[in-house]
């Protein structure tokens, strides 16, 4: 026996049903919408900018603590201890308190009636660079040697 060729058969019509499973456009299902990228996009910057946002609070609080301004007023409350005062120089540091920092006071008559002026130097690292700040305080001390009368 013979076996007769099959006729061609006729394309199948589309089901709808089928077609609105993927969509209005009848996408393949193989791609991203525009509404799910967008989505997308938007959490990804979102977290983007709070991470960026934290770290700029960290580097303001970490600039926060550095050394900062040195204040003379410990160099000077610790000069006017004494009750005599010597013409020259003097230095120290800060100690554990402000590292690397350090001053050095120059003593010099400034009237013939005990009034002498100390010049202050303060220098600190800060940032790689080693800033200085100079003040001037003035002590009144009559009982020092270089007063005329004194001893």
């Amino acid at each position: 026996m013979k076996r007769l060729p099959s006729p061609p058969r006729a394309p199948l019509a589309p089901d709808p049903q089928a077609r609105s499973a993927w969509g209005a456009a009848g996408l393949s299902g193989r791609g991203f919408t525009l509404l799910e990228v967008m989505i997308a996009m938007a959490i990804f910057f979102g977290a983007i900018f709070a991470i960026l946002d934290l770290v700029t609070q960290n580097l303001r609080i970490a600039r926060g603590l550095s050394l900062g301004e040195i204040d003379f007023s410990s160099v000077a409350s610790e000069l006017s201890l004494t009750n005599r005062l010597e013409e020259g120089t003097a230095s120290g540091d800060f100690g554990d308190s402000k590292p690397g920092a350090s001053w050095i006071a120059e003593t010099m008559l400034y009237a013939s009636n005990g009034l002498y002026q100390i010049d202050i130097t303060v220098d600190w690292p800060e940032n790689g660079l080693v800033k200085q700040r100079t003040a001037s305080i003035l002590l009144y001390r009559p009982a020092s040697r270089n007063v005329r009368g004194g001893r």
